[in-house]
C-alpha cells in the first residue's frame, strides 16, 4: 500500500530514493525536494514494508485525467521484486487515469515500461546527445454489459 511521504521529504530515505530516480542530476535534489513539498499538485507517494521505505513514486495527475509519472525508484537491493510495478498499479487501481505517462531516458526504464504494456516510443535526443523515450499507458475503459 501507498503512503504519503510529504511529511517525509528531507529526510535520508526519502533522499537517497529520490537521487536514485534523479538517475544522472542528483544535484537536483534540493529543487524537485522543494517542488514535492510545496503546494503544488505533485504527489509523493512511497512503498513501506516493516518500517523500511523500499520504493517511491511522484507523480501528478492532469486535469484530463491523466497521471504523469515524474520519478520511480526502488532501493538497488529490492529491485527486480515487483514493487515499481506494484505502484503503478495501486495508481491506477485509486486513480483510474485516462492514461499514464512518463518519460526517461534510461534504456532499462524504457523496457520496464514496455513490459508492463505501456507504448514506448523515441522522442529523439536531448541537448546532451541521450536519447529520451516517452511511455504512454491507455487504460482500457470497459462498457457495463447490460
Amino acid at each position: 500500500m501507498l503512503i504519503d511521504l510529504k511529511t517525509r521529504i528531507g529526510t535520508p530515505e526519502v533522499d537517497e530514493l529520490l537521487v536514485y530516480a534523479l538517475i544522472e542530476e542528483p544535484e537536483e535534489l534540493a529543487g524537485i525536494s522543494a517542488e514535492y513539498a510545496g503546494q503544488s499538485p505533485l504527489q509523493l507517494k512511497g512503498w513501506e514494508d516493516e518500517g523500511l521505505l523500499l520504493g517511491l513514486i511522484g507523480y501528478e495527475e492532469t486535469e484530463d485525467g491523466s497521471l504523469v509519472i515524474r520519478h520511480i525508484a526502488v532501493l538497488p537491493e529490492n529491485r527486480g521484486k515487483g514493487y515499481a510495478r506494484g505502484m503503478i498499479l495501486e495508481l491506477l487501481t485509486v486513480h483510474q487515469p485516462r492514461y499514464v505517462l512518463a518519460e526517461t531516458e534510461d534504456e532499462v526504464a524504457a523496457d520496464f515500461y514496455r513490459a508492463l504494456g505501456f507504448m514506448v516510443y523515441s522522442l529523439g535526443e536531448n541537448t546532451a546527445g541521450i536519447e529520451m523515450f516517452r511511455c504512454v499507458y491507455e487504460v482500457e475503459e470497459f462498457e457495463d454489459e447490460e
